[in-house]
């Protein structure tokens, strides 16, 4: 991305690891769905150190921005179908005026995307970053936790691709939670039987 003239490769500028955390830390619904909206939002020195960017991006990420750039993405990470998650950053780019262009290197061009208004900068890296992982990756590799009381964004980098939670929290409490409910309704057919 351009910013005040210098080029800034988006992949350094945000990875989807970084955008991840980003959701799952100040969107409105991954804390709100874990009941968290009245504890403070995570040390944002943990996200700006992870940003390889100027000192001024990184200032700029306030926790209202970054809850703006969280709520604003999330929908990519909600939705199940790839034409939705498609049409959902190809909008996310255009809010942020992105557009692709082509930059001389050593040894040919590369691709790289300029934003025109440096405070669209963040949204801007988000919406490359996104398009970058649906193009290179199924875009079925991203979703949002099915575990009881989580939304957290993930990206699903497992070999068969068929993740369904945010961590193995997550699925262990899952996993504990059903094995309840079967013994509770295996106690309840019992009792009904012997009476």
């Amino acid at each position: 991305m351009r910013y005040d003239g210098v080029v800034i490769t988006v992949l350094e500028v945000l990875p989807i690891g970084v955008l991840v955390d980003v959701v799952n830390g100040w969107g409105s619904e991954p804390r709100a769905a874990a009941e968290e909206d009245h504890l403070p939002f995570p040390e944002r020195s943990t996200i700006a150190g992870r940003l390889h960017t100027s000192p001024e991006v990184g200032q700029s990420l306030t926790d209202a921005a970054l809850r703006r750039l969280a709520d604003q993405v999330y929908p990519v990470f909600l939705t199940s179908g790839n034409a939705q998650r498609a049409g959902l950053v190809t909008e996310l780019l255009t809010r942020a005026g992105a557009r692709p262009a082509l930059v001389p290197t050593r040894d040919g061009v590369d691709e790289d995307w300029v934003v025109a208004d440096p405070r669209r900068l963040m949204l801007g890296a988000a919406a490359v970053t996104l398009r970058r992982q649906l193009v290179d990756h199924s875009p079925a590799r991203l979703g949002t936790c099915a575990g009881v009381r989580c939304a957290d964004a993930f990206v699903d980098a497992s070999p068969a691709g068929h993740r369904r939670f945010c961590s193995l929290t997550c699925q262990n409490r899952n996993r504990v939670a059903a094995f309840r409910r079967r013994a509770a309704a295996k106690s309840v057919a019992a009792t009904g039987a012997e009476a």
